[in-house]
């Protein structure tokens, strides 16, 4: 029996605070920008405002990448466009940047954390530091078999607490989160459709990689025998992610719950992180309120989840990468409304000593006026 109750998390999960968001909602109104003139970059000043609780709002200085990496076994079925038991090759390409979330992260000069959740190759591959962490080698077949043990399952969400405790504690105030994964869309995808209800053609994509039709349909096949299984545990979130989850999505549900308890606001990337905010939504409701979402990815799964938690996602520029890429591109967005709000003056009529200021043009004005009409008689 799991010592871990997940139910916990909804006691301990309270929403940003309104109040300050409220102040910086009148802070705003008082900027020399026009209300409205910055569009939603002022609703993501105000949304800081309120996560770090603080008016205005602090400028976004040490942020991170976080991945969750991990192999799934569905992708034995041929349902990915990479083969099966490669995500370790993913890893190494950021590691030696030259993938496309390590080229933005170096120039944007943040850090990327890598964490082995699930990977299915010999530890001795990869630093020491990225896979000490490794819950088990790969996950099982879900249209089959279960993804994980219940027991793996509550280490790998462990996981994902531990580590979010560790950046909240190093001073992290902002996390963008993603996976390296290979049939990590599948389980996604899976989760999504069974939180949401709806069948497996719905929230079937054709992953980062891009697939042919032939895998399409592979893949779908493979979400519909996984929902079979999926559905008689809905009401066990924990149940839901050894059933047809994964070590890296039962990891990233972990971490995103216990950021939302330190606090911690995180921008999501893709259909993978999507799907782990959904089943965390399922654990406390008033999770999503620390989240952003970062792009569209294009995965069907990913726009039902997001529907469903009310997120509105930052970019749409057509990025399929994963790899936590699209969120990083968003990163500048959140940083320039921090920016503007905290740096652009307040307009003069509501800076210190204005009451004055008023009564003093009043005055002169009464003067002016006096000397107006002197200067008329004079003239008559």
């Amino acid at each position: 029996m799991s010592s871990l109750n997940l139910d916990d998390f909804s006691d301990l999960i309270e929403r940003p605070d309104s109040g300050v968001r409220r102040d910086a909602e009148e802070r705003r109104e008082r900027l020399v920008v026009p209300p409205g003139s910055l569009g939603r970059l002022d609703e993501l000043g105000e949304w800081l405002s309120a996560a770090q609780g603080a008016v205005p709002v602090r400028p976004v200085e040490r942020p991170r990448v976080v991945l969750f990496a991990a192999d799934h076994g569905v992708a034995e079925l041929g349902v990915s466009g990479r083969p099966a038991g490669s995500a370790h090759e993913l890893v190494r390409a950021v590691l030696e940047g030259a993938s496309p979330v390590a080229v933005l992260a170096r120039r944007m000069d943040v850090p990327v954390r890598i964490v082995d959740a699930g990977l299915d190759c010999d530890p001795e591959l990869l630093p020491g530091e990225v896979v000490r962490h490794r819950v088990r080698r790969g996950s099982g077949r879900i249209d089959i078999e279960d993804a994980l043990t219940a027991e793996e399952a509550e280490q790998a969400v462990r996981l994902g607490m531990a580590i979010a405790d560790e950046e909240a504690d190093s001073g992290t105030d902002l996390v963008v989160l993603g996976d390296l994964s290979v049939g990590g869309t599948t389980p996604a995808s899976a989760l999504v459709a069974a939180l949401c209800g709806t069948d497996a053609s719905v929230v079937t994509g054709r992953g980062g990689a891009g697939i042919d039709d032939l895998a399409w349909m592979r893949k779908c096949a493979a979400i519909r025998d996984s929902l079979r299984r999926a559905r008689p545990v809905l009401g066990d979130q924990l149940q839901l992610l050894a059933a047809v989850g994964g070590a890296d999505l039962a990891a990233t549900t972990g971490f995103l719950l216990q950021a939302a308890v330190r606090r911690m606001p995180v921008i999501l990337d893709g259909v993978v992180s999507a799907a782990c905010a959904l089943v965390a939504q399922r654990v406390a409701f008033r999770a999503p309120d620390w989240w952003l979402a970062g792009q569209v990815s294009g995965e069907p799964a990913q726009a039902k989840a997001l529907d469903r938690m009310a997120l509105n996602p930052l970019l749409d520029h057509g990025v399929t990468v994963g790899e936590g890429t699209g969120a990083l591109l968003a990163l500048p967005l959140v940083q320039a409304s921090a920016a503007f709000a905290a740096e652009l003056p307040e307009r003069p009529e509501h800076t210190e000593g204005s009451e004055d200021t008023e009564d003093t043009k009043g005055s002169e004005d009464s003067e002016d006026s006096g000397t107006t009409e002197d200067s008329a008689r004079l003239a008559d």
